[in-house]
């Protein structure tokens, strides 16, 4: 029946049904957006509203952050998780330590300097720890070692991990901060081993290894405290699938131009034909 016919049967005007026809279109792109947005942020629970407009920017939405804002207001999806600074590492040692290198220079390429650091993840019987080194430049984490104790060989573990994998020039920076695990004459002479010059952050300032709490503080948020680990090999698994095809391959960086690490490395070689 044509549409004239119709809108007189049910004595409606065209414009009213036209109206209405847009009204419902709209309405159902209101639900699929709020479903996309529901799918990234089960996928990324720290995400704001902003690199959850960078995502749905990359997925093809046309859509502005106050929206997006507006939307996961409604929804209750702004992340509501945070966690207090709790200490890893002992600063209070008899091994030499380093000045800090990379506080006043600019760190604009891959592999200048890493920066190391050490958290804990907690299981139901104990507590297991995590080593991380990443690129300065790039944000991505090239090399980690999960261990049931706090000690040199997990840190080592996680250096080897990303000395194999980058295999850098000498001259490169390993930044850290005072603890023991990093201070320790075997990991020193392995950085030295290398060519790669030490630098740590001051005493008593955490946040000065801001790059590498930042890391800690997305995985936990996004992994950790959203998951119940039944036991060290479960916590190991789970995070190696994390570090490795979420972080360093989905998860955008508002520093890096809204861009995960792996394709801000790919396209900075592009950029530079390194």
């Amino acid at each position: 029946m044509p549409l004239t016919e119709l809108c007189e049967l049910f004595s409606v005007s065209r414009s009213w049904y036209y109206e209405k026809l847009s009204s419902q279109q709209q309405a159902n792109k209101d639900l699929d957006l709020r479903d996309a947005i529901e799918q990234i942020v089960l996928a990324f629970p720290g995400y704001g509203y902003r690199r959850v407009t960078a995502e749905l920017h990359r997925q093809g939405w046309s859509v502005n952050r106050k929206r997006v804002l507006r939307m996961m207001r409604r929804e209750s999806l702004l992340c509501q998780l945070k966690r207090r600074f709790r200490p890893t590492t002992d600063s209070d040692h008899a091994f030499g330590t380093y000045p800090n290198l990379i506080k006043d220079i600019e760190l604009d390429g891959l592999d200048q300097a890493w920066i190391a650091d050490i958290t804990y993840i907690r299981l139901p019987r104990a507590f297991c720890y995590l080593a991380a080194i990443l690129d300065a430049h790039s944000r991505r984490c090239i090399g980690w070692c999960l261990s049931r104790r706090i000690d040199t060989s997990m840190t080592l573990s996680a250096l080897e991990m990303a000395l194999a994998w980058r295999r850098p020039e000498p001259g490169l920076i390993h930044h850290s901060d005072r603890g023991v695990q990093y201070a320790s004459s075997e990991y020193t002479a392995r950085l030295q081993e290398a060519g790669v010059q030490l630098s740590m952050s001051a005493v008593g300032n955490p946040y000065d290894n801001a790059k590498a709490e930042s890391f800690f503080r997305n995985l936990k948020m996004e992994e950790v405290y959203i998951k119940d680990y039944r036991d060290f090999e479960e916590a190991e698994e789970n995070l190696a699938q994390f570090i490795e095809e979420l972080y360093n391959e989905k998860r955008l960086h508002s520093s890096l131009g809204y861009l995960p690490p792996v394709e801000f490395e790919a396209r900075y070689a592009t950029e530079t034909g390194s």
